[in-house]
């Protein structure tokens, strides 16, 4: 029987396991998480009011019931306390990385670390109740916010700044977020992109939705789309698309709301501007199409007023202690999945996901990239399967006040979530910290 580990429960190392079982039947996988909960970013990336996509879950959950696939939560691979990589490299026939893109690209602009100026990421994480995000006050005194960054995670924390707490309630979103954006004073969002329309990474469904988020006014500068000159016919299908509803909202005479959301473009942060101790405005420089697909500054500044800004420029992977990293790219270098070091393939390592290709496409395109490691992996199984491994490896994970939590702990959490939103009126509310998380796995 081939043992097989692998590192992250998101979709990514989810399809790592699939394949690996459907593909032969002598694999077994167990697969390890730092945290006590499974699924990776569809738990603590996913807006909470998107239900559709957090409903992945169910097939994830497919996954990792299979009979040769075992979850293992609390286990933490390389860094201060955690399993070394040399170590864990020993207990199995082969490791594959699914680690993902952990943080965040920087703008790289004066005054970014001004309290106030936060990573969308961050933002995310606090009203996904992931417990290593702090309550940092993101709220306390907005009136105005500015998203830097035209994707669908800067649709996401737009839309969420300004749903209210009658759409939010019904979600699992943790009760201190739910009720932190219920008590907010934000009046108006700009969302913010250094390019045109054509060029902005959101998807035209997440586009739309911030169209339906009730008593809030969507405007778009008729004078911004302009500039780019933009024939629809000429672009893509999304694109296209995308063009098209913005330029719907433009044309929409002004309607009175309680919060507006702004869409603009062809704005380029320069500068965060301090007031009164925090951020208080962001300066663009307003740029100009360059004829090749970016674009050049025009020298001509505008001050955007807010107490609170969002970056949301992409992620980026973070070097894991023991593996080899390619800090160009922010991956592990690997040949179709095999980890390479040195120059050649490093036997039984593999990566998948984010940390293999980079943070790019959509939870789908981890399916055709999980199975290219997993066929890589299944090619170097013959020789991988000589090396004498522990029949079980539980007991060589366990590390100084930290035990392995099982799947039934993960079905103690989710039981405890469910009673926390029975207490509170709503239906499932996520628990948001360490204690509670492994409290509600390792009940006494």
């Amino acid at each position: 029987m081939l043992r097989v580990a692998v590192v992250g429960s998101g979709p990514s190392g989810c399809y790592i396991a699939q394949n690996l079982v459907q593909l032969d039947p002598d694999v077994q996988v167990d697969v390890l998480d730092r945290l006590p909960c499974p699924y990776g970013l569809v738990r603590y990336g996913v807006a909470p009011d998107h239900e559709k996509i957090k409903s992945l879950q169910g097939s994830l959950r497919t996954v990792l019931e299979h009979e040769r696939v075992r979850f293992l939560g609390g286990v933490r691979v390389g860094g201060p306390g955690g399993l070394p990589v040399e170590r864990l490299r020993t207990l199995y026939h082969a490791v594959v990385y699914c680690v993902g893109a952990a943080t965040d690209r920087r703008l790289g602009v004066p005054g970014e670390e001004l309290p106030g100026s936060w990573s969308a990421t961050e933002f995310v994480s606090w009203y996904s109740a992931h417990p290593d995000a702090a309550d940092a006050g993101f709220l306390r005194g907005v009136r105005s916010a500015v998203v830097i960054g035209v994707g669908n995670v800067a649709v996401d924390v737009t839309r969420m700044l300004v749903r209210g707490a009658g759409e939010l309630r019904p979600t699992d979103i943790p009760q201190a977020a739910l009720d932190a954006l219920a008590g907010s004073g934000i009046r108006e969002v700009q969302m913010v992109g250094r390019r045109g329309p054509a060029q902005a990474r959101f998807t035209t469904k997440e586009l739309r939705e911030l169209g339906t988020v009730p008593d809030t006014e969507v405007v778009v500068d008729a004078g911004e789309l302009a500039l780019g000159s933009l024939d629809p016919a000429a672009l893509p299908a999304v694109p296209r698309r995308n063009v098209e509803v913005l330029r719907g909202w433009a044309a929409r005479p002004p309607a009175p709301a309680a919060r507006r959301i702004r869409l603009r473009f062809f704005l380029r942060p320069v500068e965060l501007l301090e007031h009164g101790g925090r951020v208080g405005a962001v300066r663009f420089e307003r740029t100009a199409p360059d004829g090749r697909g970016g674009v050049t500054g025009t020298g001509r500044y505008e001050d955007v007023p807010a107490q609170l800004v969002l970056r949301s420029v992409g992620y980026r992977g973070v070097p894991l202690d023991g593996l080899p990293f390619d800090p160009a790219t922010g991956t592990v270098p690997h040949t179709a999945g095999r980890v390479v070091r040195d120059g050649v393939p490093s036997p039984g390592e593999y990566v998948a996901g984010w940390i293999k290709r980079g943070p790019t496409g959509v939870i789908g395109t981890n399916r055709p990239c999980a199975k290219e490691t997993a066929l890589s992996l299944l090619a170097d199984a013959p020789a991988l399967a000589r090396a004498d491994v522990p029949a079980d490896p539980v007991e060589a994970l366990r590390v100084p006040g930290g035990e392995p939590v099982p799947w039934s702990g993960w079905l103690s959490i989710e039981h405890a979530e469910a009673a926390l939103g029975e207490r509170l009126g709503r239906s499932v509310v996520k628990l948001a910290d360490w204690e509670a998380l492994l409290g509600a796995a390792r009940p006494s």
